[in-house]
């Protein structure tokens, strides 16, 4: 992606081998000192957005990852389908398998004197031995490179206590006394001073199996966190019916181009974004926006790719292709959220940064603390190892980007995006929501909802009269009449010597009578039905007078009519402590009964276009912090003034543009669901940290105490890490309230 105005381009790079967060800071730290250049490396989803300028090639940057010990490589355009278990989860499974099978006993003998047979340290060492080197060789790969480029670690943190415990072991076996046939240790949660008669081969297993464990279920974990996006790209078609010469040639979607018309039928989804051409079918769009409810399209409706055709055949003329299409740029900008960090991830980087250093000093002072109180050898070293175990940062670094990717994804399965992790922060500040009115409260479009027929007139008569003389008016209220009358008598007859008077209204021939639909002013009405037509203006209603021959016929209201959920979407925003305010550029009137008809106190009315930056000024001026829900071109300034946007997806690309949320439904409801979502995923996030940082808080002192086994530490630190994936997995259950 180019930014022109800037001459800077954007990658997304994927890298391999990186195991902890301290990997990620190290590669982002690498790429950050070439000119110009911008990264995020992000460990949950293993890749690196970077922004660099026009002209440094993107081989630079690989090759700049490549340096520091990591591999790298850039996006291809026919990437194939991530396998449902990746080769490093495969890899890891075998290990953890061969660990347990051969470690468990050494785990076992070690732990229950009664069943240590004569030679039983031996079989356990030569059993520890090929747990150590072949299973747990990806830590000792991992500490050497980082080791050769001056750089530490949590896998340095794991090798060196896993090697200082089994050469100890082993010097133990061979000069210690300890390979003695007949004899026999007993074990203890908490270190013991003792001889150098005694091994710790199962501290040298014990870690290296929990850790592997750990490591496997959390990238199976991550699997599952990231599921949601892989879901959103797996919904395009893989081919389409192309019509060319009157025939149907069945070709890969890549093929499609602008313009071309393409057959659906039933149970099939829709390739591409486009223009139904032929046809009339229920369409169901729940995979890309969320909507439960099947959708009814005719010829001239646009339909989204990655939907799906509920009913009959239909012809769509395509509009969109590739990257161009809405599937497309939901997954980018999912992606993009999740690549992303949010200010409390850059905190944490900030503490794991300096994290691995400040803990092989802790280790060296317990180490040089217990020789010089006069402790045994054997008992500093191991409390040494335990403080290398246990304060691994792993938990710390998968904090933030797991709930971050959890979050994000099951935001674009509800159909609320998010573009950076950044937006979640603003929505834990707003105070005050402000909404736009057409299109947003409102459907945006004209509707009849009130027909006041005159003394002895049918509702029918007056309906089929006004219909059948607007139909050749090209107003928009005119075609909410038509389309009110329409519904409701169904074929209208046809007029003659039709005219419109601009500012008037207009007038035909119907069956010999000359009938007049226009302003209320324009005509000579009795005085019920004035008092009627101002009782309707009142309540914000357009109301046009229906006469024929100079009688009157009677009232219609039009109004641009409330969404049904708004109501219901406003009582949610108060109930998540917000202040909602209506903004709009129609009257007072019109703009107070849509206030009080969705329940909301404050109205700016009377708006221009230009003034509604004006108007999100001056409340934040005031104070506020302030959220701004609009849908329309003349939203798009005031979306990005506001401290937060939300731009509606049904509504014009330049707000959707200028949003800091999409919401793809033009549910209002939605909007609640959005900031419910960014505020939960925000909870977990902070609740994550905490107890990332409380593992390794209360644990370091315990183990410097010599108060922690190391094989414990091992598996208090495998299941730190766990904890903080599987609590970031519950957002997967989040749900909506927009149905």
């Amino acid at each position: 992606m180019t930014t022109a105005e800037t001459g800077t381009s954007r990658v997304e790079l994927a890298i391999t081998g990186m195991t902890c967060a301290s990997c990620a800071n190290r590669i982002e730290r690498k790429l950050n000192k070439l000119d110009g250049v911008t990264a995020s490396v992000n460990y949950a989803t293993e890749k690196a957005s970077v922004e660099y300028p026009d002209g440094t090639d993107v081989a630079d940057l690989v090759s700049t990852v490549e340096a520091a010990g990591y591999g790298a490589q850039a996006p291809q355009q026919d990437r194939a389908p991530e396998p449902e278990e990746d080769d490093h989860a495969g890899d890891l499974r075998l290990r953890v398998r061969l660990a347990a099978l051969l470690g468990v006993p050494v785990i076992v003998l070690s732990m229950v004197p009664a069943w240590q047979f004569p030679a039983w340290q031996w079989l356990s060492f030569a059993l520890a031995t090929t747990v150590v080197w072949v299973c747990g060789w990806p830590f000792h790969r991992a500490a050497a490179v980082n080791l050769r480029h001056g750089a530490s670690t949590m896998d340095t943190l794991v090798s060196m206590g896993v090697t200082v415990s089994y050469l100890w072991s082993a010097y133990a076996l061979v000069l210690g006394g300890a390979g003695e046939l007949g004899m026999t240790h007993g074990f203890s949660l908490v270190p013991r001073p003792s001889s150098t008669g005694d091994v710790y081969l199962e501290v040298a297993v014990g870690v290296t199996l929990f850790l592997l464990l750990g490591r496997w279920l959390e990238a199976r974990s991550k699997r599952r966190a990231g599921a949601a996006l892989r879901a959103l790209l797996a919904l395009g078609a893989k081919d389409v019916a192309v019509l060319r010469d009157g025939r149907e040639v069945r070709v890969p979607v890549s093929e499609l181009r602008v313009g071309d018309r393409f057959a659906v039928r039933p149970g099939e989804r829709i390739a591409t974004d486009g223009v139904v051409a032929e046809g009339a079918s229920a369409v169901d769009r729940s995979m890309v926006t969320g909507e439960s409810a099947p959708e009814e399209v005719g010829v001239g409706d646009r339909v989204v790719g990655g939907s799906v055709n509920a009913g009959g055949l239909l012809v769509v003329e395509a509009t969109g292709v590739g990257e161009d299409t809405q599937l497309a740029r939901m997954a980018a900008l999912v992606e993009q959220a999740q690549s992303g960090k949010a200010e409390v991830q850059r905190l944490a980087d900030r503490v794991s940064a300096v994290f691995v250093p400040v803990v092989l000093g802790i280790a060296l002072v317990t180490l040089v603390g217990w020789l010089l109180s006069g402790a045994p050898v054997q008992f500093a070293m191991t409390a040494t190892v335990a403080v290398l175990v246990i304060a691994c940062p792993c938990a710390l670094g998968l904090a933030t980007p797991t709930a971050l990717l959890v979050g994000t994804g099951r935001g674009a399965q509800l159909g609320i995006l998010v573009k950076g992790p950044e937006v979640l922060e603003s929505t834990r500040r707003v105070d005050t929501v402000v909404l736009d009115k057409t299109g947003t409260v409102t459907t945006g479009r004209p509707e009849l909802v009130d027909v006041v027929p005159a003394p002895g007139v049918e509702r029918a008569e007056l309906l089929r009269v006004a219909g059948a003389a607007e139909h050749g008016s090209e107003h928009p209220i005119a075609a909410a009449v038509v389309r009110g009358a329409g519904a409701e008598v169904g074929e209208l007859p046809p007029v003659t010597g039709f005219a419109n008077e601009v500012g008037v209204g207009v007038s035909a021939v119907l069956e010999g009578r000359r009938v007049e639909v226009g302003r209320l002013t324009s005509a000579r009405l009795p005085e019920e039905l004035v008092a009627a037509g101002r009782e309707l203006e009142g309540r914000g209603r357009t109301v046009v007078a229906v006469t024929a021959n100079g009688l009157p016929l009677g009232l219609l209201g039009v109004t641009d009519a409330v969404k049904p959920t708004s109501a219901e979407a406003v009582r949610g925003l108060r109930d998540l402590g917000l202040r909602p305010v209506l903004l709009t550029g129609d009257n007072e009137v019109v703009a107070r009964a849509v206030a009080a008809e969705v329940g909301v106190d404050e109205v700016i009315a009377g708006v221009l276009p230009s003034g509604k930056v004006d108007a999100v000024r001056r409340l934040q001026e005031q104070g506020r912090v302030v959220a701004m829900i609009g849908d329309g071109v003349n939203d798009a300034p005031a979306l990005a003034a506001a401290d937060l946007g939300l731009a509606m997806g049904t509504g014009a690309d330049a707000a959707i543009e200028a949003g800091d949320l999409t919401l793809v439904r033009g549910d209002l409801r939605v909007a609640v669901d959005a900031i419910r979502l960014s505020r939960r995923t925000l909870r977990t996030i902070k609740g994550n940290l905490f107890w990332a940082f409380a593992y390794n808080v209360a644990g370091l002192p315990i183990a410097a105490l010599g108060l922690l086994n190391p094989m414990l530490a091992g598996a208090v630190m495998a299941f730190s890490s766990l904890f903080v994936v599987s609590n970031s997995l519950r957002l997967r259950g989040f749900r909506s309230t927009a149905g």
